[in-house]
Parts: C-alpha cells; sequence; structure tokens
C-alpha cells in the first residue's frame, strides 16, 4: 500500500502584489476624485441658469396673458399667486406651482423694468454679492 502525502499549496495574492494594487488604485484616485469634486458646483450653476430660463418663460406668459409684466413690488409672486396693487392682472392665472429657490438656497431676484430690458432676473450666486466668478458670480436672463 502507498501512501500519498498530499502537499497544501497556498494560491493568493503576495504582499507585494497587493501593494502594487492599492499604490495604482491610490494614483487613479488622485487623479479622478479631484475632477469629480468639481461637479457639484457645476451644476448648481447650471441649475441656476435653468432656472432662470424657466421663471423667463412664465413672465413672458404672464405678459401675453395680463399685457404687462408683474412690477417690482407684486415680484415673481405674481406666478404663483393672484398680486395686488398696480398694475392689476386682467386675466391672471398660476403660471408656477412655486418658486424655486437658487441652487445655494436664497430666491430669485427680480426688478422691472430691469436695466437690461423689460426685466432683470437673477441670482447673486454661492457667495450672495453682486459679481463675482464661478459660483460666486451674479447670474441673470441678461447673460446667455
Amino acid at each position: 500500500m502507498k501512501i500519498q502525502v498530499k502537499t497544501n499549496k497556498q494560491s493568493g495574492f503576495t504582499l507585494i502584489e497587493l501593494m502594487v494594487v492599492v499604490v495604482i488604485l491610490a494614483v487613479l484616485a488622485g487623479f479622478v476624485v479631484p475632477k469629480l469634486m468639481d461637479r457639484p458646483d457645476e451644476a448648481r450653476l447650471v441649475k441656476a441658469k435653468q432656472d432662470i430660463q424657466s421663471i423667463s418663460s412664465a413672465l413672458q406668459l404672464y405678459k401675453l396673458d395680463n399685457y404687462q409684466f408683474p412690477s417690482t413690488d407684486q415680484g415673481l409672486e405674481a406666478l404663483v399667486t393672484k398680486p395686488d396693487g398696480d398694475p392689476e392682472p386682467k386675466n391672471w392665472k398660476p403660471l408656477l406651482d412655486n418658486l424655486p429657490s437658487d441652487p445655494w438656497g436664497n430666491p430669485y431676484l427680480y426688478v422691472s423694468p430691469g436695466e437690461h430690458g423689460d426685466f432683470d432676473l437673477y441670482t447673486l450666486g454661492a457667495d450672495g454679492v453682486d459679481g463675482g466668478e464661478g459660483v460666486n458670480a451674479t447670474i441673470g436672463n441678461w447673460k446667455k
């Protein structure tokens, strides 16, 4: 009778192989993570521009129905609830379910007549100060 001895051969990764993989992942993360971190600011800028475009369209419809834009005192709320005061809307109807806030949680600003046209609709950006660049820039309906 022949006795066979089984040798227990272990398979797997060596410590050096694992360290090489970890280093490669760290290098890749060093390139990818900074690019992904800039995306939230970019998304906020795009959202602000889209909101301004939507609200501007609703204001244009308001003018078609009522022959003029709401006054600065009546504000953007005139798109949601019937405004009081002059100019009295002749054919008022709600054009928005609610007024969106800008991506930084502030209300959009509205002036009629505006410096740049029939009305100015804008947000002051992340810092809440007029002017600036990037996420701190003033974004308005006059800036395409």
